[in-house]
């Protein structure tokens, strides 16, 4: 039978041993709608980061999201849903997560807990020879501009709008269109004298269309972050992600994502 000297010498330590193992005894499998499976929204509309190509899912956050899935030892499962309605989505339990280039803002993290992956920035888009000497959003005053619903730069238009008339000078129409592509389209067609999209969006539309399109102005907006989405308060699933971004960071992968679909390296936040 040991001593008792001993046994409060050893006491300590055994208390730390089962202390670290505590945590992991009593953490719980985060909260999914399908067992096994992570199934996240997005609005395939968003080049370089979700679009469609033959009938098929591609873009830098549709092969994030599978890295994400397998760290986390489940299988991806994509609901395509239009962009106004990923949170309404979310927070009515038909996606466990929005994995959609979500542009975080003030309003949108009221609504639900973000986890950031990337910084970049905004562009103008406008007609290839730029007709209308469009060169800031300044010069926008008393043009038409297109947008995607209830993205970030209708955000932005609106509140270009609000300072032209705020200045006395004409207003801002802002045209919202349910997609990216519908948007650059009417700016095709003359409907829309210039389009906001962001510098990755930018990049790949005047590289595919340069006889088309190109950009005016400088980059503007340059530190908006975009996020993962989780319902507020699902802390399981919040820090089940994180870890697995982090093993995605870590194995090389998100840069190597990041250079297939020539997104700048400089939005790289880890």
């Amino acid at each position: 039978m040991p001593r008792p000297s001993i046994v409060r010498r050893a006491l300590p330590a055994l208390l730390l041993a089962f202390a670290a193992l505590a945590p992991r005894a009593e953490a719980q499998a985060p909260p999914l709608l399908t067992p096994g499976k992570l199934t996240y929204g997005v609005a395939a509309t968003f080049a370089p980061f979700e679009y469609m190509v033959d009938g098929k899912y591609v873009g830098f956050d549709i092969e994030f999201g599978e890295a994400i899935a397998r760290k986390m030892g489940l299988e991806p499962v994509i609901m395509n849903i239009e962009f106004r309605g990923l949170i309404p989505a979310l927070q009515g339990r038909r996606i466990d997560i929005i994995n959609s280039a979500m542009y975080i803002n003030p309003q949108r993290a009221e609504q639900v807990d973000f986890i950031p992956y990337m910084r970049i920035g905004n562009q103008i888009i406008v007609r290839k020879g730029n007709p209308l000497n469009i060169r800031s959003r300044d010069d926008l005053c008393g043009r038409r501009v297109a947008v995607t619903l209830g993205g970030i730069q209708e955000t932005y238009a609106r509140q270009d709008n609000e300072k032209c008339v705020a200045a006395g000078r004409p207003a801002v129409t802002v045209m919202t269109f349910p997609t990216a592509q519908d948007s650059t389209l009417s700016v095709r067609q003359g409907r829309a004298d210039a389009h906001f999209d962001s510098t990755p969006g930018a990049a790949k539309l005047t590289s595919e269309l340069p006889d088309v399109f190109e950009v005016a102005g400088d980059v503007f907006e340059n530190n908006t972050q975009i996020g993962i989405a989780v319902r507020k308060g699902e802390a399981a699933l919040k820090t089940a992600i994180e870890a697995a971004i982090a093993q995605v960071v870590a194995d090389g992968t998100y840069v190597r994502l990041m250079q297939k679909y020539n997104l700048p390296l400089t939005g790289n936040i880890f």
